[in-house]
């Protein structure tokens, strides 16, 4: 039937060249990245202080305005490296160098003083890098997120953060507790070599809680393709420790739970 076929290529030309999208409210699109790591033991997070208003002098999550012709992720990571340094691997090499993702999107009205502004987060799990300001950052490091103002995971009178920030920040704690269960993204945290109590330990930093070394030990092992030994070892207070290396798995079977 003619009412099925879609419309002739002319009619979409002509809808487009008299489409008005002045008619519609401007809403800016922004990106903000919850970049994590462990830092002597803690799960930290990468902050940068404002250096211009709003919120100026304020500590918040790197970011900023997507160009006209941007991709999303594209500049998610452009933003990071302008703003910290950091630059997070993609592709193929994302196993070895960090892992980055889409978050969620946040678009509550009021949410940027400046404007009506939707931003879409990503989240990103890495082992300890330098960073060094720039751009429109005045300052850039790692906070232990239980230093932070956030309910929940840190403590009221902690270090306030600008925007939703501190809402994000939570958002991708959660995400990152969750992806550690049935996924191996806890290697990601790690360098390319490392001990199992390395491993665990991020585990502990994430969930925020203790972990059986013997029942941790076991599960990792028995999980093919999780780890794979190096043959190498690394010295500590006792024996020796075996180094392991990132395996090819990408998912836990059966999950490593939290308690």
């Amino acid at each position: 039937m003619a009412a099925d076929r879609p419309a002739a290529d002319d009619d979409e030309a002509a809808f487009l060249a008299a489409y008005d999208p002045g008619r519609y409210p401007r809403i800016a699109v922004t990106v903000d990245v919850v970049l994590l790591t462990v830092r002597h033991g803690r799960l930290s997070v990468l902050l940068v202080r404002r250096g211009a208003h709003p919120f100026r002098g304020c500590w918040a999550l790197p970011g900023g305005f997507v160009e006209p012709d941007e991709d999303l992720e594209d500049a998610a990571r452009r933003e990071l490296a302008e703003e910290t340094g950091v630059r997070l691997a993609s592709g193929e090499e994302v196993a070895a160098l960090g892992h980055l993702e889409q978050l969620r999107t946040y678009g509550t009205p009021g949410r940027d003083p400046r404007m009506r502004v939707v931003s879409v987060a990503y989240v990103g799990f890495t082992a300890h890098v330098e960073v060094a300001a720039a751009s429109d950052a005045a300052d850039a490091r790692y906070w232990a997120v239980d230093d932070l103002a956030i309910g929940g995971i840190g403590t009221d009178d902690g270090v306030p953060l600008a925007f939703d920030h501190a809402r994000i920040v939570a958002d991708g704690v959660e995400r990152a507790r969750a992806k550690l269960e049935y996924t191996t993204l806890a290697t990601a945290f790690c360098d390319e070599r490392f001990t199992l109590g390395d491993l665990r330990r991020v585990y502990e930093a994430v969930w925020g809680e203790p972990l059986h070394e013997g029942n941790f030990r076991r599960k990792v092992l028995s999980t093919p393709g999780f780890v794979e030994p190096t043959g190498e070892t690394a010295p500590t207070d006792g024996r020796p420790a075996a180094l392991y290396r990132r395996g090819s798995a990408t998912r836990l079977h059966p999950p490593i739970l939290r308690g």
